[in-house]
């Protein structure tokens, strides 16, 4: 077998619908699209979420809920993610976090998750630490510093 005689698996390749083109081709006149009526026509599309003049369905839906502007945007920063980004003795805060690109530069308040594992000694001070990540902290000889109060 060589390069110039690979084809295609039987039934592998649709031949193109090449419409207009005569009678004979059993798609000529109308071009596969029927009679009269808008799609029949040229340039037809319609919106998304048409449903012919019946009340789309977008619309028969109610609204819900609103977005509260005075949310603070908090993220949520894992052990295996500190553990990733600082070494041993560094500070770990929402400023530190902010700069070396692991939360948004939007981010107000950070909460600490004891997932995946703590490889190094860090003096954690962020908003909220949980229970478990509190304890693996502590475990690897670093410290939680409690905010003050904003």
């Amino acid at each position: 077998m060589k390069l110039n005689e690979l084809k295609p698996a039987e039934g592998a390749v649709k031949t193109k619908k090449r419409v207009g083109r005569g009678k004979g081709s059993g798609l000529g006149k109308t071009s596969a699209r029927g009679e009269k009526g808008q799609k029949s026509r040229r340039g037809y599309s319609h919106r998304r979420g048409f449903e012919g003049g019946q009340m789309p369905l977008v619309r028969r839906l109610p609204k819900r809920g609103f977005t509260n502007a005075l949310a603070l945007i908090t993220e949520e920063v894992t052990l295996s993610t500190i553990s990733a980004h600082f070494k041993d003795g560094d500070t770990v805060s929402v400023a530190s976090l902010r700069e070396k690109k692991v939360i948004a530069a939007k981010t107000e308040r950070v909460v600490v998750l004891a997932s995946g594992e703590l490889t190094c000694k860090v003096s954690v001070s962020v908003d909220r630490v949980t229970k478990g990540a509190r304890e693996a902290i502590h475990a690897k000889g670093g410290k939680v510093e409690e905010p003050a109060a904003k």
